[in-house]
């Protein structure tokens, strides 16, 4: 298997009144880190819709395209464009072979959009893909099990953080969204 350009660590959530989606800045060539400052993370939809990628680069790209079209094409409906755009996914033959997850959240949701036909909305709101991912999740869980005096931006960074020190594969250039 030949070695492809991969974005990963991603992590959104919804606290208190706020949404904040944030991304690590690294990219890797097979084992070897290409670039540390990029930016997976976007908004949307005139700043309503955060929406961050981690895989294959290219492959996240040519998503982010199809899931703004499928923003625009349902007027910012987040449920339902996400569910277009993951069964536009599953069958059609071009973006089958997209290897790359979407993680997207509005004000009311927070979906993880998967190449398989996957849309998972987590029961607490919070949502976590890439390599980086599983550490950046359980960091978040356990500051917020602290009930802390942290707006969500803050929790994402410091999760991230945490999540830099422990993944080979994610490194501390971090970018954060905020919806208000």
């Amino acid at each position: 298997m030949k070695p492809e350009f991969h974005s990963t660590t991603i992590l959104g959530l919804k606290y208190k009144d706020e949404i904040a989606m944030g991304g690590d800045g690294q990219v890797t060539f097979g084992d070897t880190i290409l670039k540390s400052k990029a930016v997976k993370i976007r908004k949307m939809y005139d700043d309503q819709i955060l929406a961050g990628f981690a895989g294959a680069v290219a492959d996240a790209m040519a998503l982010f395209e199809r899931f703004e079209t499928k923003i625009e094409e349902f007027q910012g409906n987040l449920p339902r464009a996400t569910v277009e755009l993951a069964k536009d996914w599953r069958t059609d033959k071009y973006l089958q072979k997209l290897e790359a997850l979407l993680a997207v959240a509005d004000r009311k949701h927070t979906y993880l959009i998967a190449g398989t036909g996957e849309v998972v909305e987590p029961d607490d709101g919070l949502l976590a893909i890439g390599s980086g991912g599983p550490y950046a999740l359980a960091a978040a869980r356990a500051i917020i099990a602290g009930k802390p005096k942290m707006s969500a931006e803050e929790i994402v960074r410091k999760a991230l953080e945490i999540a830099a020190d422990i993944c080979v594969y994610t490194n501390n250039y971090i970018t954060v969204e905020v919806i208000k």
